[in-house]
């Protein structure tokens, strides 16, 4: 099994001050956002300044980073003043002025710098791994070499907006039962620990026997309330235990998406979701002229979910050694029957980014339908749930208060 590749760390951003003296020999200062000082002494090398002290002003809280819709907004901004003539140099002035994020801003006045240096535009996009992957790169260069830059940068975004939309659906499928179960649990444990024991002081002055049914709530409140600092532990050893196994064991992350891809409803929308983003990423980047092989690699990265990234690196083998990309899929045993009937229509007829757009919207709206149909069910099963354990602790309480008033 091939390994996958890790995802790029998160970076975060501080403010740095710094002076120095440009090549007229005057003192000069300012200040710049960047996660290490290593970034910044490169940008002050490049605006020809010779640094004489960098201090970091603030801590990062509060600076802000760059998001993914940022970057989004930014390729929808220049496309527009692109098409409107406005020269590319000046349209990041313009379109940095309009930020209000500060690390955003400073990276679009950094690409800028970079441009009046003699940089290309994707030359300039390069240097900045961590926010322009290489899809972003290579279609820009591609929108550079054949004149079609705006046209690049609005596909882009459009591309971003409806990988975004989908990724926010299969959230809120996910988010959605998570959130519920966790109010059931918190409600469940503030009554046993602290409601039910107001009520066994009081039971303990009736010198009776208690119901059964009483008498298991008592023993589940004197249970929680002796262990619910171990079980909070046991929860919280076990989340970070399986980040912590995601991160370092390849084999371990693999195993818990192929588990995901296997439960009820959500493994579902998690399997139909990664072939729309693989579809969608396909078509954007092969439509760029992207090879195709190329466009694999990156469309692998875009799926989200191991077992995917593993049966596209093996789609890309395959096609390197010139077979249809639509037999490969076929053999993949991973990938619907309708889209390699799809794709095999596509590479017949010579329009397989098109096709492969069809399949993005039929599994986007698949996803969006299942979404829909799992909140509808969840929401009356939700109320049945915590209705039966929530009734449930107060009728046992109440029970043996009911049987004294029927003695009397």
């Amino acid at each position: 099994m091939a390994t996958t590749a890790k995802p790029p760390k998160r970076l975060v951003m501080h403010r740095w001050q710094w002076r120095g003296k440009n090549l007229r020999g005057d003192t000069v200062s300012g200040e710049l956002i960047a996660s290490e000082v290593s970034e910044v002494r490169q940008e002050l090398a490049r605006q020809k300044i010779i640094v004489k002290r960098i201090t970091r002003k603030t801590s990062p809280f509060g600076i802000g980073r760059v998001r993914q819709r940022d970057i989004t907004l930014f390729a929808r901004q220049l496309a527009t003043m692109i098409r409107a003539g406005v020269p590319l140099l000046q349209a990041c002035k313009v379109v940095a002025e309009t930020l209000r994020n500060p690390a955003m801003r400073n990276l679009v006045e950094t690409l800028g710098n970079d441009i009046s240096a003699g940089a290309s535009f994707s030359q300039a996009l390069s240097r900045h791994p961590q926010r322009f992957d290489r899809m972003f790169v290579n279609m820009v260069a591609a929108g550079e070499q054949s004149g079609a830059l705006d046209r690049m940068l609005e596909r882009l975004a459009s591309y971003r907006e409806k990988i975004d939309s989908l990724k926010g659906r299969i959230k809120k499928a996910l988010y959605y039962p998570i959130a519920v179960i966790a109010v059931g649990i918190g409600v469940t444990a503030l009554l046993l620990i602290k409601v039910v024991p107001q009520f066994e002081s009081l039971f303990a002055g009736f010198g009776a026997e208690l119901p059964a049914f009483t008498r298991f709530t008592i023993d589940l409140s004197e249970l929680a309330q002796a262990h619910w600092w171990q079980a909070l532990l046991a929860l919280v050893v076990v989340i970070v235990g399986v980040r912590r196994g995601i991160k370092r064991s390849p084999r371990f992350a693999y195993r818990v998406d192929q588990l995901l891809l296997r439960l009820p409803v959500i493994g579902g929308i998690l399997d139909k979701g990664s072939i729309a983003r693989f579809s969608r990423t396909l078509a954007t980047t092969f439509n760029a002229g992207v090879p195709l092989v190329e466009a694999l690699e990156t469309a692998a990265g875009a799926t989200g979910n191991r077992v995917h990234q593993q049966a596209i690196a093996d789609l890309r083998e395959d096609v390197g050694n010139g077979q249809q990309l639509a037999f490969a899929m076929r053999r993949a045993r991973i990938f619907p029957i309708m889209a390699v009937q799809m794709v095999s229509i596509g590479e017949e007829a010579g329009d397989l980014d098109t096709m492969l757009d069809k399949v993005a919207d039929f599994y986007e709206e698949e996803v969006d339908n299942q979404v829909d149909a799992l909140t509808s069910l969840l929401e009356p099963l939700i109320i049945v749930v915590l209705g039966v354990l929530v009734g449930g602790l107060v009728a046992s309480m109440y029970l043996p208060i009911f049987e004294m008033g029927s003695a009397i």
